[in-house]
């Protein structure tokens, strides 16, 4: 049996990748900041547990606490309160940042000693098409009329990291997923893919075999070139 530990996973994409790893035969643990909320992981048959990626001590706890550890998947984010420049300051930058970068750093670390017993251990970091430069300056990409700077900038810094993590633990498949312009509470609903649309790349990557790629951004149609 595979385990897996996905963080943010009691609402939109991270339930919806909750939903399809169970469907294909993972034992999920399902993080999140707040147990009130587990009512819909609890439905799908995943194992609620605890996790704040922002706090170590939650995110050491959560960790201690896994039977063993196959499959990463660093879902959890934040979209901040910035959204150009005008309303841009250090507080802001630091905030989203502290969950969507550092967080992933966070959890990964502490996970390490468990996937390095995995005989086919996976990581998938969650990003985004914000973060990939050449779609922001091109109208052609749902992602050009975006200006906030710290979401992108984190997401960018993420798939950088994965290239790293990739780079320095050459017996893992660690890659990044681009779920797309999703309807979820991020965008108030405003994207034209579903959710199951928006986690193909995630599910994808988060099932991958030991001979699958590593150190490479996909969405839902395949490998993405840097």
């Amino acid at each position: 049996m595979t385990t897996t530990l996905i963080t943010g996973a009691n609402r939109g994409l991270g339930l919806e990748t909750t939903r399809r790893l169970i469907e294909a035969g993972h034992t999920v643990h399902a993080g999140m900041r707040d147990l009130a909320s587990a009512d819909a992981v609890r439905e799908l048959g995943a194992h609620p547990v605890q996790l704040d990626v922002t706090d170590p001590d939650s995110v050491a706890a959560t960790v201690a606490g896994l039977p063993g550890l196959d499959v990463l998947v660093n879902n959890a984010g934040v979209l901040g309160s910035s959204f150009g420049v005008d309303d841009l300051d250090a507080d802001a930058m630091a905030t989203v940042l502290d969950t969507n970068v550092v967080g992933v750093v966070r959890v990964t670390q502490a996970a390490l000693p468990l996937l390095r017993r995995s005989d086919a251990a996976v990581v998938v970091n969650v990003a985004s098409g914000v973060g990939w430069p050449r779609y922001l300056l091109d109208p052609a990409h749902d992602e050009h009329p975006v200006r906030a700077v710290p979401y992108a900038a984190s997401k960018a810094a993420v798939i950088t990291l994965t290239v790293q993590y990739a780079k320095n633990l050459p017996e893992m498949r660690v890659n990044a997923s681009d779920p797309g312009y999703t309807a979820t509470d991020f965008n108030a609903h405003g994207g034209h893919q579903t959710v199951t649309e928006g986690t193909d790349a995630t599910v994808a990557l988060a099932t991958l075999g030991p001979g699958g790629p590593t150190g490479e951004l996909h969405d839902r149609r395949g490998r993405i070139d840097f």
